[in-house]
């Protein structure tokens, strides 16, 4: 059985520490390899790797660097069929949306290849006699990335592209249910001329996590999950005096208001809620109806369902795939369980959906749910899977209110005709990432990604911007050159004068 090992400084690595996880197809069940789970010296290892390439890699001229990124990114273009495979094979999604995953992904490497631009600073000449400031960003030093099993590519790129052009060196923990990627995407980063020990990527569990948290060597670390553990990686990480970035869960809303157009609603909650089997961290899991739309919209869902396509991703397209593990299926299960009991309309049911050929997979076809409250446990909690919530509402107050109560703020939507309800929604509402008639309203990778409330745990959101602020520290510079007059000490407040 094939053992997905480390990549530590430009090499497949190998460790002593013989502990390992299964890796399975989703699709069949079946166990196509093991991977190896770290111990915290194996860990330390690839820390060390980091940290003694990072003197070169920080002072490699900027432009240099975005050359790297140039070339990686034709790389995956190059690569984009076997990366996707990859991807399916381990996660389940269909090979189109792990496409569109790469997709999504290439567009921070694009963004970081103009890191030239994106480091200049500022300069002001004559801030006072004979005195000029500028302003210079410098890389932080060692960072590192904890992703999940949703986007084992998309994710990670969110991360490295924009820490390595900024002059970072960084290590990558990926999620143990889906690794492969992360060493195929190593590979192509040595492929593209970057330098051993630049980019290293450490498999393994919670052992990982707690040494890159704590190692002093590591500066700042950037985390994508649960916000359990979103909140564990940011305490853990600040008590140790990092920079840290955790992203945590979501409970993405879409509010349909009764000027919509209805079926371009139903499409957008059917994508958003049902694609990729729910495991997005920005699938629409709560439809928001305002007014007397409700019967129309359900009645239209539930036919739509019914005609959901459910299988092997890599096979024939599917509309949906398998979840990641057969944990994960119970759970979601579970989920489902819990709402009928707690009063929740099961309007559609996938538990029985059966793939033929493919008995053992991890399959569960669409789920609804109508008249749901917030006091519900499926309203209340990130599910994570291929159901969806109706919530009934009778005015556009009280669902602006129902939103900004929830603990989590990462993504909504509102589906209206209205231009003036939109600006209202947009401006009222306690979310961080907002789309008007647009499901899914993930930022492109010149602006940047992150929630609010307990969806985001830091000060910096992903990538963009934001990004090149997260892996740089700022510094300002004052300068006046002596001119052989001698002046007086001063002991007061330097005032430039």
């Amino acid at each position: 059985m094939r053992v997905i090992d480390h990549f530590i400084n430009g090499e497949h690595f190998r460790g002593q520490n013989k502990n390992t996880v299964d890796v399975f197809n989703p699709a069949s069940g079946e166990i196509t390899a093991h991977v190896a789970l770290a111990s915290a010296q194996e860990t330390e290892i690839a820390i060390t790797a980091a940290t003694e390439a990072l003197n070169s890699w920080s002072k490699t001229p900027p432009l240099k660097r975005a050359r790297v990124m140039f070339k990686f990114k034709e790389l995956l273009e190059k690569n984009i069929d076997e990366l996707a495979s990859i991807i399916t094979s381990e996660h389940g999604k269909v090979i189109s949306d792990a496409k569109g995953e790469i997709a999504r992904g290439l567009e921070v490497v694009e963004f970081a290849c103009g890191i030239p631009q994106l480091l200049k600073g500022d300069y002001t000449e004559q801030v006072g006699t004979g005195i000029d400031s500028y302003s210079v960003r410098q890389p932080l030093g060692v960072c590192a990335g904890i992703t999940p099993f949703n986007f084992p590519v998309m994710v990670p790129m969110w991360m490295f592209p924009m820490a390595i052009a900024c002059g970072n060196t960084f290590i990558l923990k990926p999620s143990e249910k889906d690794p492969s990627a992360s060493i195929f995407m190593a590979d192509l980063l040595k492929q593209a001329g970057l330098p051993d020990g630049v980019f290293n990527v450490v498999q393994g569990d919670k052992t990982a996590v707690d040494t890159l948290l704590s190692d002093p060597r590591i500066s700042a670390v950037s985390f994508v999950g649960s916000t359990p553990i979103a909140e564990y990686v940011y305490r853990t990480g600040t008590h140790h005096g990092k920079r840290i970035q955790a992203l945590g869960g979501a409970k993405n809303h879409l509010v349909v208001m009764p000027d919509a157009d209805i079926d371009q609603a139903v499409d957008a909650l059917m994508g958003a809620a049902y694609g990729s089997a729910g495991e997005r961290c920005m699938a629409i899991s709560v439809g928001v109806v305002v007014g007397d739309v409700a019967d129309v919209l359900v009645e239209k869902l539930i036919e739509r369902i019914a005609e959901l396509r459910v299988g092997n991703g890599a096979i024939n397209e599917p509309d949906m795939g398998p979840l990641v593990t057969s944990a994960h299926l119970e759970k979601v299960k579970s989920y489902i369980e819990t709402g009928i009991k707690e009063g929740a309309h099961l309007k559609a049911d996938g538990r029985d959906t059966l793939v033929p050929e493919h008995e053992n997979g991890f399959f569960l076809g669409g789920c609804l749910f109508d008249h749901v409250t917030s006091d519900m446990t499926i309203y209340k909690e990130e599910i994570f899977g291929p159901v969806l919530s109706i919530v009934r509402v009778d005015d556009f107050d009280t669902a602006v209110q129902l939103i900004n109560d929830h603990e989590f703020g990462n993504g909504v939507s509102l589906f209206t005709r209205d231009g003036h309800t939109a600006r209202e929604f947009s401006s009222q509402i306690k979310v961080g990432m907002v789309g008007v008639n647009i499901p899914i309203p993930v930022p492109v990778a010149f602006h940047s990604f992150g929630g609010w409330k307990r969806s985001l745990f830091g000060d910096h959101y992903a990538y963009g911007p934001e990004g090149v602020r997260f892996y740089t520290h700022l510094k300002t510079v004052t300068t006046r050159w002596p001119t052989g007059v001698k002046g007086n000490a001063e002991f007061t407040m330097p005032v430039m004068k």
